[in-house]
């Protein structure tokens, strides 16, 4: 570990020469790069140093604890209890910053979100998922665009895809991807029964052109009338898109924008997603059953979390946390999950190291 940890410093010091030579600006692609790579490393290595400055002082308390004078010994003795902790938490902070990183962690995602069992109340919890994204994006200074959605009469949706835009955004978001179950007595029953239902989430990291390649050959593009609740301001011109994917099979439509154009271009986006979440797929196929565990399933067949109405109550089925703050949740309070979740797989990847 300590190999790696020199070698990275000596990266670092040698970024941190190239950055201050002048020529480097009148290059500003290789100007980006340089300053990102710093940037990337200078957690690990500024760790590395105060990691080696303790050890330094540890070394000099050992001498101090033959020191004549007790006064000195006991000082020594408690400076060397206390850097000891110290150095135990950074090694502990050193292993998880050399983790192998996601490369995806960088980029925007397409947030999904279905309505499953449970009908009307099924879309209404799809909405007010929706919401819970939306406010916890607001919180950190994302952009939400919606892509393409199809709500009810009543303010639900059956579907609702949204691009968000921000720093690091798919590292924050990443494991939210599964199926989300909602207990609560719907607004329509009568007798007061706690019904149950689900909404699936997907996140998918949002698609660079080097990421996807698509021959436009492989496409079929067909033009429509936008129909449904929400459509009626574009249904008069046939600005709806849906796009499929001709060896995969998938396909995309977006009928939100009134232009043509525009619902292709978001279309097209979309498409781009779903083909690299494909891809990514079909490549965790190959690695092992531990691997696969180390960076979590993404599986959105799994069931994730339970959001429990009448008792306030909101569990997350996968690290087993249990919070009953479920309106400061729903609310776009999302942190305390998203760290724990975040801090769960770590410690799995850490165990498979």
């Amino acid at each position: 570990m300590f190999a790696k940890l020199q070698e990275l410093e000596k990266k670092y010091l040698a970024l941190e020469e190239e950055m201050s030579q002048p020529d480097i600006f009148q290059d500003r692609d290789r100007y980006l790069k340089v300053t990102k790579e710093h940037s990337d490393l200078e957690e690990v290595v500024k760790t590395y140093r105060l990691y080696k400055d303790i050890e330094q002082q540890i070394e000099e308390n050992k001498i101090l604890l033959s020191d004549a004078d007790p006064d000195i010994q006991e000082l020594a003795k408690e400076e060397l209890n206390s850097q000891k902790k110290q150095i135990e938490k950074l090694k502990d902070k050193i292993k998880i910053l050399l983790l192998p990183k996601d490369p995806n962690d960088e980029k925007n995602v397409l947030l999904e979100i279905r309505a499953g069992t449970g009908g009307e109340e099924a879309a209404l919890f799809a909405a007010d998922l929706f919401r819970m994204y939306h406010r916890y994006a607001e919180q950190k200074g994302w952009k939400v665009e919606i892509m393409n959605s199809s709500p009810t009469d009543i303010g639900g949706f059956k579907e609702i895809i949204a691009l968000i835009s921000g720093n690091r955004v798919f590292s924050r978001l990443k494991y939210e991807s599964g199926i989300h179950r909602v207990q609560r007595i719907p607004e329509t029953e009568t007798q007061g029964r706690i019904h149950t239902s689900a909404v699936t989430v997907a996140v998918l990291p949002e698609a660079d052109a080097v990421d996807v390649e698509i021959d436009p050959a492989d496409l079929r593009i067909d033009v429509y009338r936008a129909s449904g609740a929400g459509g009626q301001h574009v249904n008069k011109t046939e600005s709806a898109v849906r796009i499929t994917h001709v060896p995969t099979g998938l396909v995309v439509q977006c009928q939100d924008e009134r232009s043509q154009h525009k619902n292709k271009a978001k279309a097209m986006k979309v498409l781009s997603a779903r083909l690299l979440d494909l891809k990514i797929r079909e490549q965790q196929k190959h690695l092992t059953q531990e691997r696969r565990a180390m960076v979590g399933s993404g599986d959105r067949s799994e069931r994730i979390r339970t959001y429990n109405f009448p008792q306030g109550r909101i569990t997350d089925h996968r690290i087993g946390l249990t919070l009953y703050k479920l309106d400061a949740v729903m609310s776009g309070e999302l942190d305390e999950i998203l760290d724990s979740l975040g801090t769960y797989f770590q410690a799995q990847a850490l165990a498979q190291d």
